[in-house]
């Protein structure tokens, strides 16, 4: 399957969501914001299939990590889990990003990173 860095700063939702695409037999590096996300990926050196993330963060936001993963790792699939899809769709336009509204199935969270994958 795949390498997802997910970027959440709710604990339990991260935990939850990271559980679900686990089980779905991807591997999930899991952060509590997204400074520490940017790090992982710097890290990794493309390693990461997927940047899931939420877009209200405290310090670095989804969208700018985002941004900075595209740069950082070309090819890089995005998505944004958010409670505010209305400041995603006017924000998120200059990356090739998928967006969920929160609260999400976690069905639905599996098969949309499963077809976002498979893209």
């Amino acid at each position: 399957m795949a390498t997802i860095l997910y970027a959440e700063d709710d604990d339990s939702m991260r935990r939850f969501f990271a559980a679900a695409l686990e089980k779905a037999g991807h591997h999930v590096v899991a952060c509590d914001d997204g400074e520490r996300a940017l790090r992982a990926l710097r890290f990794a050196d493309g390693a990461f299939d997927m940047l899931l993330t939420d877009i209200m963060m405290p310090g670095l936001d989804g969208i700018e990590l985002a941004k900075m993963a595209e740069t950082l790792s070309p090819g890089i699939k995005i998505m944004f889990i958010t409670g505010f899809a209305a400041v995603a769709k006017n924000n998120t336009e200059t990356t090739d990003a998928h967006v969920l509204s929160k609260p999400v199935h976690l069905r639905q969270l599996v098969d949309e990173v499963d077809r976002l994958i498979a893209a």
